[in-house]
Protein backbone atom coordinates (compact mmCIF):
# COMPACT_ATOMS: atom_id res chain seq x y z
CA UNK A 1 0.00 0.00 0.00
CA UNK A 2 2.45 2.30 0.84
CA UNK A 3 4.75 2.15 -2.45
CA UNK A 4 1.42 2.53 -4.16
CA UNK A 5 0.68 5.61 -2.58
CA UNK A 6 4.59 6.64 -3.10
CA UNK A 7 3.75 5.86 -7.07
CA UNK A 8 0.65 7.97 -7.42
CA UNK A 9 2.29 11.21 -5.69
CA UNK A 10 5.41 10.39 -7.83
CA UNK A 11 3.44 10.52 -11.26
CA UNK A 12 1.52 13.29 -9.83
CA UNK A 13 4.96 15.39 -9.28
CA UNK A 14 5.77 14.59 -12.95
CA UNK A 15 2.60 15.89 -14.36
CA UNK A 16 2.51 19.01 -12.02
CA UNK A 17 6.49 19.46 -12.75
CA UNK A 18 5.58 19.11 -16.69
CA UNK A 19 2.85 21.34 -16.51
CA UNK A 20 4.52 24.14 -15.42
CA UNK A 21 7.46 23.37 -17.74
CA UNK A 22 5.16 23.88 -20.56
CA UNK A 23 3.49 26.82 -18.94
CA UNK A 24 6.62 28.65 -18.29
CA UNK A 25 8.23 27.94 -21.80
CA UNK A 26 8.97 31.37 -22.54
CA UNK A 27 12.36 32.86 -21.19
CA UNK A 28 14.14 34.86 -24.15
CA UNK A 29 16.76 37.51 -23.11
CA UNK A 30 16.60 39.48 -25.93
CA UNK A 31 15.42 43.87 -25.30
CA UNK A 32 12.34 43.63 -23.40
CA UNK A 33 12.10 39.67 -23.63
CA UNK A 34 11.33 38.06 -20.55
CA UNK A 35 8.69 40.19 -19.32
CA UNK A 36 6.69 43.45 -19.85
CA UNK A 37 8.49 47.09 -19.47
CA UNK A 38 7.68 50.41 -19.76
CA UNK A 39 4.16 52.37 -20.20
CA UNK A 40 0.88 53.05 -22.36
CA UNK A 41 -0.51 55.89 -20.42
CA UNK A 42 -3.76 54.82 -18.96
CA UNK A 43 -3.52 51.66 -20.63
CA UNK A 44 -0.67 50.51 -18.62
CA UNK A 45 -2.09 47.84 -16.79
CA UNK A 46 -4.68 46.78 -19.94
CA UNK A 47 -3.53 44.20 -22.20
CA UNK A 48 -3.27 45.27 -25.85
CA UNK A 49 -5.96 44.53 -28.46
CA UNK A 50 -5.51 42.23 -30.92
CA UNK A 51 -4.86 43.98 -34.17
CA UNK A 52 -8.46 44.96 -36.49
CA UNK A 53 -7.64 47.97 -37.87
CA UNK A 54 -7.73 48.31 -42.18
CA UNK A 55 -4.91 50.11 -43.35
CA UNK A 56 -5.83 53.26 -45.99
CA UNK A 57 -5.01 50.51 -48.64
CA UNK A 58 -7.73 48.19 -47.50
CA UNK A 59 -10.18 50.68 -46.47
CA UNK A 60 -10.06 51.46 -50.54
CA UNK A 61 -10.02 47.43 -51.36
CA UNK A 62 -13.14 46.97 -49.28
CA UNK A 63 -14.85 50.28 -50.65
CA UNK A 64 -13.84 49.42 -54.28
CA UNK A 65 -15.34 45.47 -53.58
CA UNK A 66 -17.77 45.66 -50.74
CA UNK A 67 -17.86 42.07 -48.76
CA UNK A 68 -15.22 40.78 -50.09
CA UNK A 69 -13.54 40.85 -46.38
CA UNK A 70 -14.19 38.32 -44.60
CA UNK A 71 -13.90 37.88 -40.41
CA UNK A 72 -11.50 35.47 -39.15
CA UNK A 73 -12.71 33.57 -36.73
CA UNK A 74 -11.26 34.35 -32.82
CA UNK A 75 -8.15 32.29 -32.19
CA UNK A 76 -8.46 29.49 -29.22
CA UNK A 77 -6.28 29.17 -25.88
CA UNK A 78 -2.62 28.67 -26.44
CA UNK A 79 -1.05 26.12 -28.88
CA UNK A 80 1.32 24.96 -25.24
CA UNK A 81 -1.68 25.21 -23.12
CA UNK A 82 -3.53 23.02 -25.20
CA UNK A 83 -0.62 20.32 -25.52
CA UNK A 84 -0.05 20.36 -21.49
CA UNK A 85 -3.75 20.07 -21.09
CA UNK A 86 -3.37 17.03 -23.71
CA UNK A 87 -0.52 15.60 -22.15
CA UNK A 88 -2.48 15.81 -18.64
CA UNK A 89 -5.44 14.13 -19.31
CA UNK A 90 -3.88 12.02 -21.64
CA UNK A 91 -1.68 10.03 -18.45
CA UNK A 92 -3.99 11.05 -15.68
CA UNK A 93 -6.89 8.60 -18.23
CA UNK A 94 -3.86 6.21 -18.56
CA UNK A 95 -3.76 5.96 -15.17
CA UNK A 96 -7.40 5.22 -14.45
CA UNK A 97 -7.63 2.59 -17.35
CA UNK A 98 -5.05 0.92 -15.97
CA UNK A 99 -6.06 0.63 -12.65
CA UNK A 100 -9.92 -0.33 -13.44
CA UNK A 101 -8.13 -3.19 -15.56
CA UNK A 102 -6.28 -4.46 -12.65
CA UNK A 103 -9.52 -4.08 -10.15
CA UNK A 104 -11.90 -5.70 -13.24
CA UNK A 105 -9.22 -8.73 -13.66
CA UNK A 106 -5.53 -7.98 -13.37
CA UNK A 107 -3.82 -10.05 -11.52
CA UNK A 108 -3.18 -9.41 -7.75
CA UNK A 109 -0.13 -7.22 -6.90
CA UNK A 110 -0.36 -5.76 -9.97
CA UNK A 111 0.61 -2.06 -11.71
CA UNK A 112 -2.76 -0.76 -11.22
CA UNK A 113 -3.57 1.94 -8.26
CA UNK A 114 -6.28 1.06 -5.82
CA UNK A 115 -9.31 3.01 -5.56
CA UNK A 116 -8.38 5.47 -2.77
CA UNK A 117 -4.84 6.44 -5.39
CA UNK A 118 -8.23 7.23 -7.90
CA UNK A 119 -9.58 9.34 -5.75
CA UNK A 120 -6.71 11.73 -4.47
CA UNK A 121 -6.02 12.42 -8.04
CA UNK A 122 -9.39 13.07 -9.04
CA UNK A 123 -9.45 15.40 -5.87
CA UNK A 124 -6.37 17.07 -6.46
CA UNK A 125 -6.64 17.44 -10.71
CA UNK A 126 -10.13 19.33 -9.44
CA UNK A 127 -8.35 22.06 -6.69
CA UNK A 128 -6.00 22.32 -9.82
CA UNK A 129 -8.87 23.10 -12.26
CA UNK A 130 -10.67 25.42 -9.61
CA UNK A 131 -7.56 27.05 -8.84
CA UNK A 132 -6.97 28.03 -12.67
CA UNK A 133 -10.89 28.70 -13.47
CA UNK A 134 -10.40 31.21 -10.62
CA UNK A 135 -7.48 32.70 -11.94
CA UNK A 136 -9.23 33.10 -15.30
CA UNK A 137 -12.01 34.41 -14.31
CA UNK A 138 -10.45 37.18 -12.21
CA UNK A 139 -8.60 38.27 -15.14
CA UNK A 140 -11.52 38.39 -17.12
CA UNK A 141 -13.83 40.48 -14.42
CA UNK A 142 -11.02 42.51 -12.71
CA UNK A 143 -11.78 46.32 -13.47
CA UNK A 144 -9.02 47.69 -15.66
CA UNK A 145 -6.24 49.59 -13.41
CA UNK A 146 -5.06 53.71 -14.92
CA UNK A 147 -2.18 53.92 -13.87
CA UNK A 148 1.34 55.24 -15.15
CA UNK A 149 3.60 52.43 -13.38
CA UNK A 150 6.14 50.70 -15.31
CA UNK A 151 5.29 47.28 -16.68
CA UNK A 152 8.31 45.86 -14.78
CA UNK A 153 7.13 46.73 -11.29
CA UNK A 154 5.42 43.54 -9.92
CA UNK A 155 1.41 43.50 -9.96
CA UNK A 156 -0.76 40.93 -9.35
CA UNK A 157 -1.18 38.88 -12.76
CA UNK A 158 -5.12 39.65 -12.89
CA UNK A 159 -4.15 43.24 -12.81
CA UNK A 160 -1.72 42.85 -15.43
CA UNK A 161 -3.34 40.60 -17.99
CA UNK A 162 -6.64 43.22 -18.47
CA UNK A 163 -8.75 43.61 -21.39
CA UNK A 164 -9.19 46.76 -23.25
CA UNK A 165 -12.01 48.51 -21.96
CA UNK A 166 -15.02 48.67 -24.20
CA UNK A 167 -14.84 52.56 -24.25
CA UNK A 168 -11.44 52.92 -25.92
CA UNK A 169 -11.82 53.75 -29.27
CA UNK A 170 -10.90 51.13 -32.20
CA UNK A 171 -7.64 51.74 -33.67
CA UNK A 172 -9.10 52.91 -37.29
CA UNK A 173 -10.53 56.31 -34.90
CA UNK A 174 -7.73 56.66 -32.77
CA UNK A 175 -5.84 56.47 -36.44
CA UNK A 176 -7.76 59.28 -37.64
CA UNK A 177 -7.67 61.48 -34.90
CA UNK A 178 -3.54 61.20 -35.17
CA UNK A 179 -4.06 62.18 -38.78
CA UNK A 180 -6.56 64.87 -37.87
CA UNK A 181 -3.42 66.74 -36.05
CA UNK A 182 -0.46 65.54 -38.38
CA UNK A 183 -1.73 65.47 -41.82
CA UNK A 184 1.60 63.59 -42.68
CA UNK A 185 1.08 60.69 -40.99
CA UNK A 186 1.10 57.90 -42.98
CA UNK A 187 0.64 54.46 -41.84
CA UNK A 188 3.06 52.44 -44.01
CA UNK A 189 5.81 54.86 -43.22
CA UNK A 190 5.42 54.51 -39.31
CA UNK A 191 5.49 50.82 -39.92
CA UNK A 192 8.93 51.02 -41.57
CA UNK A 193 9.90 53.02 -38.71
CA UNK A 194 8.44 50.05 -36.40
CA UNK A 195 11.09 47.83 -38.15
CA UNK A 196 13.84 50.18 -38.21
CA UNK A 197 13.30 51.21 -34.20
CA UNK A 198 13.04 47.05 -33.80
CA UNK A 199 16.66 46.27 -35.42
CA UNK A 200 18.61 49.29 -34.08
CA UNK A 201 17.26 48.88 -30.54
CA UNK A 202 18.12 45.14 -30.67
CA UNK A 203 21.47 45.57 -31.94
CA UNK A 204 22.64 48.26 -29.12
CA UNK A 205 21.02 45.95 -26.76
CA UNK A 206 23.64 43.22 -28.19
CA UNK A 207 26.32 45.71 -27.86
CA UNK A 208 25.21 46.71 -24.04
CA UNK A 209 25.42 50.17 -25.44
CA UNK A 210 22.37 52.52 -25.56
CA UNK A 211 24.07 55.66 -26.10
CA UNK A 212 22.95 55.29 -30.60
CA UNK A 213 19.28 55.00 -29.37
CA UNK A 214 19.29 57.15 -26.74
CA UNK A 215 16.55 59.47 -28.36
CA UNK A 216 14.44 56.23 -29.84
CA UNK A 217 13.70 55.59 -25.99
CA UNK A 218 11.63 57.19 -23.32
CA UNK A 219 13.42 58.39 -20.48
CA UNK A 220 11.92 55.05 -18.40
CA UNK A 221 12.56 52.50 -21.00
CA UNK A 222 16.00 54.02 -21.58
CA UNK A 223 16.89 53.48 -17.53
CA UNK A 224 14.76 49.58 -17.70
CA UNK A 225 16.80 48.56 -20.55
CA UNK A 226 20.09 50.19 -19.79
CA UNK A 227 19.29 48.19 -15.52
CA UNK A 228 19.24 45.41 -17.86
CA UNK A 229 22.70 45.98 -19.74
CA UNK A 230 24.22 46.40 -16.60
CA UNK A 231 23.37 43.52 -14.86
CA UNK A 232 24.89 41.74 -18.13
CA UNK A 233 28.39 44.02 -18.13
CA UNK A 234 28.45 42.66 -14.10
CA UNK A 235 27.90 39.07 -15.03
CA UNK A 236 30.37 39.21 -18.16
CA UNK A 237 27.84 38.07 -20.68
CA UNK A 238 26.58 38.88 -24.08
CA UNK A 239 23.23 38.49 -25.15
CA UNK A 240 23.67 37.49 -28.60
CA UNK A 241 21.04 38.25 -31.01
CA UNK A 242 21.09 37.04 -34.87
CA UNK A 243 19.47 36.00 -38.13
CA UNK A 244 16.62 39.04 -36.48
CA UNK A 245 13.30 38.56 -39.67
CA UNK A 246 10.74 40.72 -39.06
CA UNK A 247 7.53 38.86 -40.60
CA UNK A 248 5.02 41.51 -40.00
CA UNK A 249 4.25 44.86 -38.23
CA UNK A 250 0.59 45.60 -37.61
CA UNK A 251 -1.22 48.33 -35.89
CA UNK A 252 -3.08 47.26 -32.74
CA UNK A 253 -4.02 50.28 -31.04
CA UNK A 254 -3.99 54.11 -31.80
CA UNK A 255 -4.82 56.97 -29.16
CA UNK A 256 -4.04 60.36 -27.90
CA UNK A 257 -4.55 61.71 -24.26
CA UNK A 258 -2.79 64.33 -21.95
CA UNK A 259 -1.51 66.09 -25.57
CA UNK A 260 0.39 62.85 -26.75
CA UNK A 261 -0.42 60.21 -29.41
CA UNK A 262 0.17 56.55 -28.61
CA UNK A 263 0.48 53.50 -31.17
CA UNK A 264 0.89 50.04 -30.53
CA UNK A 265 2.33 47.72 -33.12
CA UNK A 266 2.21 43.80 -32.87
CA UNK A 267 5.29 42.64 -33.91
CA UNK A 268 5.94 39.17 -35.40
CA UNK A 269 9.36 38.42 -35.60
CA UNK A 270 11.62 35.20 -35.25
CA UNK A 271 15.64 35.15 -34.29
CA UNK A 272 18.22 33.01 -33.10
CA UNK A 273 18.35 34.15 -29.01
CA UNK A 274 21.62 32.93 -26.94
CA UNK A 275 23.60 34.25 -23.68
CA UNK A 276 27.66 33.78 -24.05
CA UNK A 277 30.38 34.22 -20.99
CA UNK A 278 31.80 36.98 -22.30
CA UNK A 279 35.70 35.59 -21.88
CA UNK A 280 35.01 32.46 -22.97
CA UNK A 281 32.53 32.44 -25.81
CA UNK A 282 30.76 29.53 -24.01
CA UNK A 283 26.96 29.22 -24.40
CA UNK A 284 25.43 29.98 -21.06
CA UNK A 285 21.65 30.00 -22.13
CA UNK A 286 19.37 29.85 -25.20
CA UNK A 287 20.04 28.03 -28.44
CA UNK A 288 22.77 29.08 -31.07
CA UNK A 289 20.70 26.53 -33.90
CA UNK A 290 16.62 26.74 -32.62
CA UNK A 291 15.45 30.21 -33.85
CA UNK A 292 12.94 31.91 -31.10
CA UNK A 293 9.81 32.34 -32.79
CA UNK A 294 7.90 35.69 -30.79
CA UNK A 295 5.04 38.15 -31.37
CA UNK A 296 5.76 41.29 -29.00
CA UNK A 297 3.28 44.57 -28.96
CA UNK A 298 5.83 47.87 -29.01
CA UNK A 299 4.00 51.25 -27.77
CA UNK A 300 5.29 54.41 -28.91
CA UNK A 301 4.46 57.73 -27.52
CA UNK A 302 5.09 61.52 -28.91
CA UNK A 303 3.85 64.60 -28.23
CA UNK A 304 0.94 65.64 -29.99
CA UNK A 305 1.69 66.47 -34.01
CA UNK A 306 4.17 66.05 -36.38
CA UNK A 307 6.77 64.87 -33.33
CA UNK A 308 9.70 62.14 -33.74
CA UNK A 309 8.25 58.79 -31.75
CA UNK A 310 9.78 57.25 -29.28
CA UNK A 311 9.18 53.42 -27.73
CA UNK A 312 7.44 53.42 -24.58
CA UNK A 313 6.95 50.28 -23.51
CA UNK A 314 7.13 46.64 -24.95
CA UNK A 315 4.51 44.20 -23.85
CA UNK A 316 4.45 40.11 -23.96
CA UNK A 317 2.20 38.42 -25.42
Amino acid sequence: MQRQVARVFTVLAAVLFLSITVFELHAEARGGGRRSIGSRGSRTYSKPAAPTYQSSQQRQQATATPGSLQQQPAAGGSFMRSMAGGLMGGMLGSMLFSSFAGASGGMPGGGGIGLFEIALLAGIAYLIYRFMKKKREQSQLAPALHSSAPFGARQPEAIRMQPVEAAYLPADSGLQHIQQMDRSFDETAFQDMVMDYFFRIQAAWMNRDLSTVSGLLTDEMRTIMQGDIDQLLKDKQINRLENIAVRKVEIAEAWQESGQDYITALVHANLLDYTTDEATGAVVSGSTTEPVRFEENWTFVRSVGSNPWQLSGIHQR
